[in-house]
């Protein structure tokens, strides 16, 4: 079953960024651009483990592993399954 990623793009738009109608392409840097601050990457993490339930580990929260949407998406898909 494929994994619903909407909700992710919706939270950090919206919720995040505080901006409903910006596109995010899936190479948007989020956190070496500074889009994405270090208190906003703790939220982030929280959504995506309540959300598709998956662990992120503090260490995870960088802009190595953790800075575009389809890192985020590779990362829960090999959480998930």
């Amino acid at each position: 079953m494929p994994i619903d990623f909407q909700p992710l793009h919706t939270f950090i738009v919206e919720t995040l960024l505080n901006q409903p109608g910006l596109a995010l392409s899936p190479d948007t840097r989020l956190i070496t651009s500074g889009l994405v601050d270090s208190f906003h990457r703790v939220d982030l993490a929280l959504f995506v483990e309540d959300h598709y339930a998956v662990r992120i580990d503090d260490t995870e929260l960088n802009g190595d592993t953790f800075d575009t949407l389809e890192q985020l998406e590779s990362l829960i898909r090999q959480r998930a399954s």
